[in-house]
């Protein structure tokens, strides 16, 4: 992680961490789709329509075009709802990070900067659903610079204050699509303790799964953190 500096949260830092934020969700549309076209339901739904069209109408072209649009229709509907969230979460929490995270000693903002520029956020603040831990959020490292340990060093950033400040443990929730976050949280120490589908008509229809990770801290010694190579 040779040239790569973290640091808490500056206001000019603002605009950088939400493009990081941006990018880094934008990138689980493709897997979120695929995801979609995995489910019994989307399958179903795309088999009765080339039937039914190819019946009626004794042509290829119309029931290839329809599961086209049909497809074509999920994705914009994917892309719809990533953005939705994208845009609820730029107007809530990081539009004033400093109010959301910076006020409170039992929260806090980093950024990992290399040259100059944030390549990676992280913040952390009380567990709403969970007494005694805090919970890890906005973790987003830019995909130039992945594979460097800059993730592990904000997981640890985390921990570190975690103790600090006498919490009994870390949790976090990330989605079955982001396949690279689990393998980092679990190589890290998190176990995964709960799976459970969004509250949202569409997520269940389609079975989006959110998993919580927890990571308990250790008293003494700190965490025993699994070898980076």
């Amino acid at each position: 992680m040779s040239g790569v500096q973290i640091r808490k949260y500056q206001e000019e830092d603002a605009e950088s961490v939400k493009e990081v934020f941006t990018l880094g969700m934008s990138e689980h549309i493709p897997s979120s789709f695929v995801h979609v076209l995995k489910q019994p339901l989307t399958q179903m739904v795309l088999m009765c329509t080339f039937c039914a069209l190819i019946t009626s109408s004794n042509s290829y072209l119309l029931p290839f075009l329809a599961v086209a649009l049909l497809l074509a229709v999920a994705r914009l509907g994917i892309v719809y709802m990533f953005n939705r969230y994208i845009e609820a979460t730029l107007s809530s929490d990081l539009r004033d990070v400093t109010t959301s995270y910076l006020r409170s000693p039992d929260s806090c903002f980093w950024v990992a900067e290399s040259e100059g520029r944030v390549v990676g956020t992280v913040a952390c603040l009380p567990a709403e659903n969970a007494p005694g831990c805090l919970e890890l959020k906005r973790m987003s490292v830019r995909r130039s610079h992945r594979g460097r340990g800059i993730a592990k060093a904000l997981c640890r950033t985390v921990e570190d204050f975690t103790r600090d400040r006498g919490y009994a443990a870390v949790v976090l929730h990330t989605s079955m699509v982001q396949t690279e976050a689990q393998k980092l949280y679990e190589h890290m120490g998190f176990k995964r303790i709960r799976e459970f589908v969004l509250p949202e008509a569409a997520a269940k229809i389609l079975n989006f799964m959110l998993y919580e990770y927890r990571l308990d801290v250790c008293e003494e010694g700190g965490q025993r953190w699994p070898n980076d190579e």
